[in-house]
């Protein structure tokens, strides 16, 4: 039997997605040794693979092959748009894409005028104001607070991840628009799907179970 190789998302969703899997008795206890400098995690007894990738990476090596299952977020899986099967939601991590910009920005989005609109996300943005608002906007990309742009007049609305709104009303921002939910997903290579059929159907099936019981 082949391994099956996993990709999860660093930081909080690779935590909620290796206790998930502890929960079907899956489990890496090398990844649990903080001090490794150790890249792949091998459950021998299962035939399986872990590796951490940053999350717009995680699609990547999935629809490459290099991993056959990936754990990431549903805002990644639009914004890189790879060739990926989403097979489930694994319900953890929810939040909202959201536009987003101090109050008297309403009336800019109402009438569609053309604004400038600042993201980690452009394709998601562009997708959004262009097919589904049918608004035409200049988009920035901005890699670090985007919260800062309206406030320094760099954009007048942003495109961003929404989960409590607290940093948001702190800036004297809010939500004007929401564009989309979003909680991590679980995705596959397409030919792992073909080729292990019924490992990964099996798989699906158990966390889904436990999903839905959450």
């Amino acid at each position: 039997m082949r391994y099956l190789t996993f990709a999860l998302c660093k930081g909080r969703l690779a935590h909620k997605t290796l206790a998930l899997l502890e929960e079907l008795g899956i489990t890496c206890e090398e990844m649990k040794d903080s001090a490794s400098r150790k890249l792949i995690f091998v459950n021998e007894e299962l035939k399986l693979k872990f590796f951490l990738a940053k999350g717009p990476d995680v699609p990547t090596y999935v629809e490459y092959g290099a991993a056959d299952i990936g754990v990431v977020g549903k805002d990644i899986i639009i914004e890189e748009g790879r060739k990926v099967h989403e097979v489930l939601d694994l319900g953890f991590g929810s939040c909202r894409m959201c536009v987003c910009g101090p109050q008297s920005a309403a009336e800019l989005l109402k009438h569609r005028e053309l604004i400038r609109v600042a993201t980690k996300y452009p394709n998601i943005a562009k997708d959004y104001f262009y097919n589904r608002k049918h608004q035409t906007v200049e988009i920035i990309k901005l890699n670090g607070s985007i919260e800062l742009a309206p406030i320094v007049g760099l954009s007048e609305v942003i495109v961003d991840i929404v989960e409590t709104g607290s940093t948001l009303r702190e800036n004297g921002l809010s939500v004007l628009e929401e564009v989309c939910p979003l909680s991590a997903r679980m995705i596959v290579n397409p030919v792992s799907m073909r080729m292990e059929n019924e490992r990964i159907r099996r798989l699906m099936q158990e966390i889904g179970k436990l999903v839905q019981e959450e």
